[in-house]
């Protein structure tokens, strides 16, 4: 398969790489500075470099044409304001979206927050960041041109994955490794099995394998 990855240089997008490219896809991340481009060859992933927050449709068309999966994992990031909440958290997942549909490319994997709601109240930077997400989420649930999976982790860390987790529609709040979302989503991508679900995902007893596919039959 060909995947492409949005938001290529960020944390999960690595790992993802990495697994992708070791297990025989061929992965292309996007990235916004050329001088990111040498973690992607180094994760087995061609950088390509676009700005999702200027970007047009057909540019992000253009990028995707040929894909077989495209992942939106792309964020304005924890120092940010309130302003790139709504070009970045939404804005730039929206127009990935469109530029999926536009491309033909119908299996499209989001990774979103737990807790993301369009409705969400309060006026601190994280409330903002919520509320772009859960627009997000919205828009890209609303699309009948893709099959759709929004993944929503709990709390990331950087602790060495485990394999196992949990993977439901309503998990209630806890940490997850950012292995481990990596792992899940490499599993998504390969099967459209999860398409039109809005998950959740912590850490858990059940190995990934197991849980995409459990859930998939529910």
């Amino acid at each position: 398969m060909r995947i492409v990855i949005a938001g290529g240089h960020g944390q999960i997008a690595l790992r993802l790489e990495r697994l992708l490219s070791a297990a025989g896809h061929e992965v292309a991340g996007i990235i916004r500075r050329p001088e990111q481009g040498d973690a992607l060859r180094a994760a087995g992933a061609e950088p390509v470099l676009l700005d999702l927050e200027s970007a047009t449709v057909e540019e992000v068309a253009g990028v995707l044409r040929g894909a077989d999966a495209v992942v939106f994992a792309a964020g304005a990031g924890p120092g940010s304001g309130t302003g790139r909440k709504d070009t970045v958290d939404r804005g730039a997942a929206v127009l990935f979206a469109d530029g999926a549909e536009r491309a033909g490319v119908r299996r499209c994997v989001v990774i979103s927050s737990m807790g993301a709601d369009s409705a969400h109240e309060g006026d601190e930077v994280f409330d903002v960041y919520l509320r772009a997400k859960g627009a997000a989420d919205d828009y890209v649930r609303s699309r009948s041109g893709l099959d759709w999976t929004v993944l929503r982790p709990g709390m990331l860390t950087d602790d060495a994955g485990t394999g196992l987790v949990r993977l439901e529609a309503s998990t209630g709040r806890g940490p997850v490794p950012r292995d481990d979302v990596a792992a899940v989503l490499a599993e998504m991508v390969e099967s459209t099995a999860t398409a039109g679900l809005t998950l959740e995902l912590v850490s858990g007893s059940v190995p990934v394998a197991v849980a995409v596919r459990d859930v998939a039959g529910n």
